[in-house]
């Protein structure tokens, strides 16, 4: 018997794709949404709230730490902790390239995907991206998965054909520990090459090189852009060169020209969405690594009202203080959106909303951004995980434009040229 730990995106994808095997399964969450019951119920699955069951394999969400106590004790009675990338890769044939790293993963996937599209293959992705891997896997010809730390701390046998290592920085140190675990998760993507799959990887990171030369696959360095989006794009034409290589189809370059004209941009990444006459609203639920954060201040209008906070992942604060002078008040949502405030330094004003409700606490972050602002930005760049108070950074991101929508933000169109 298999035992879903968290619903959600991923963990109402897994019961769907159990289902579509005629598989069984049980269902628990830590928090259950009502609605998320009822879709589960709904699939034919039942709960098990008190976790009595007996259970070989338990898929686990990646928002759930493999240190919760739950989790703990099945595994003591048993049972093997797995994801959902691995329950893809033992349960479809169909090929999977695996796109992993502190930062860029999502822009890669994405622009992979779209060029194999480009050379004619039904290519899907998925994974840490929306929608969930085992959503897609079975009607793709080839699946691109985001692979982050938290799916690649929980495969065993996983085997992508073309894995894509961008590089290795400091991250989710709350969840891991110490950068060399996090690192190992990252570098778990390699584990079980061969030397009939590939190894997409940036030459100038010194550890990313050595983990790609001590792997047996076949090996394409990229050199990063002068960039994100460059170094993303280049990574992604390294993939899908793999790819073909290793399926044996010829590159077709009009297509692929065509293709690098029309690159998606990822949702949620600094993005203008709304005004309320000389304010804009920014979506850059995405950045919780401190470059992110850095580059959304260095760019977003001043002044600026902040909106931080949410699951402390262990960024640096010191490379952010000389921008806190675009800064005209900080809000503080989440579990460590105050601790977070307080070790910025003072210098800058700082309204703690405690609300253990998100949504609540975006509504009043906006509303006290608001009270402040008659030109600038209301900046959501939050350099915090979404789990303490959201599903992720995409639950999170849609309350914020709910809350501007709902206190008079109108959508933001680009001016002319």
């Amino acid at each position: 018997m298999i035992l879903v730990y968290g619903l959600g995106r991923s963990g109402l994808g897994v019961l769907r794709f159990l289902k579509s095997r005629g598989l069984e399964a049980r269902f628990y969450d830590d928090r259950p949404r009502a609605e998320e019951v009822e879709e589960a119920l709904g699939l034919g699955f039942a709960p098990d709230w008190k976790l009595e069951g007996e259970y070989q394999e338990v898929v686990a969400a990646p928002g759930v730490p493999l240190s919760h106590p739950h989790l703990q004790a099945l595994r003591a009675r048993g049972a093997r902790i797995l994801g959902e990338a691995e329950l893809a890769y033992r349960l479809s044939p169909t090929p999977i390239i695996g796109v992993t790293g502190t930062a860029g993963k999502t822009s890669t996937t994405l622009f992979i995907a779209h060029l194999l599209r480009g050379q004619g293959l039904k290519a899907r992705e998925g994974g840490n991206v929306d929608p969930p891997l085992v959503s897609v896997v079975d009607e793709a010809e080839v699946a691109v998965a985001e692979l982050s730390s938290f799916q690649l701390e929980r495969i065993h046998a996983f085997r992508p054909r073309v894995a894509v290592l961008l590089n290795l920085g400091v991250d989710h140190l709350d969840r891991h520990g110490s950068v060399e675990a996090y690192h190992q998760a990252k570098l778990n993507l390699l584990k079980n090459l061969t030397p009939e799959d590939a190894l997409v990887y940036n030459q100038e990171d010194p550890k990313v090189r050595q983990a790609a030369l001590g792997s047996p696959a076949r090996l394409y360095p990229f050199t990063p852009g002068n960039s994100p989006r460059e170094t993303n794009q280049r990574a992604a034409l390294e993939a899908t060169r793999a790819y073909l290589e290793l399926v044996g189809r010829p590159l077709h370059t009009p297509a692929l020209r065509k293709s690098l004209k029309t690159l998606p941009s990822p949702p949620h990444r600094f993005q203008i969405f709304a005004r309320k006459g000389e304010v804009v609203f920014i979506d850059d639920s995405i950045a919780t690594r401190t470059p992110s954060v850095a580059a959304a201040l260095k760019a977003a209008p001043a002044p600026i009202a902040w909106i931080l906070g949410g699951e402390d992942k262990g960024a640096e604060l010191e490379p952010l203080l000389p921008l806190l002078r675009r800064v005209r008040v900080v809000l503080a949502i989440g579990r460590d959106g105050a601790r977070l405030a307080e070790a910025l330094g003072g210098g800058v004003e700082v309204v703690v909303l405690p609300h253990r409700d998100g949504r609540a606490a975006l509504r009043e972050a906006v509303a006290e951004a608001l009270k402040r602002l008659e030109r600038g930005s209301v900046l959501l760049a939050p350099l915090a995980a979404s789990f303490d108070q959201f599903r992720d950074y995409q639950d999170r991101a849609q309350a914020f434009r709910e809350a501007v929508y709902a206190l008079g933000g109108e959508p933001w169109t680009p001016p002319s040229s």
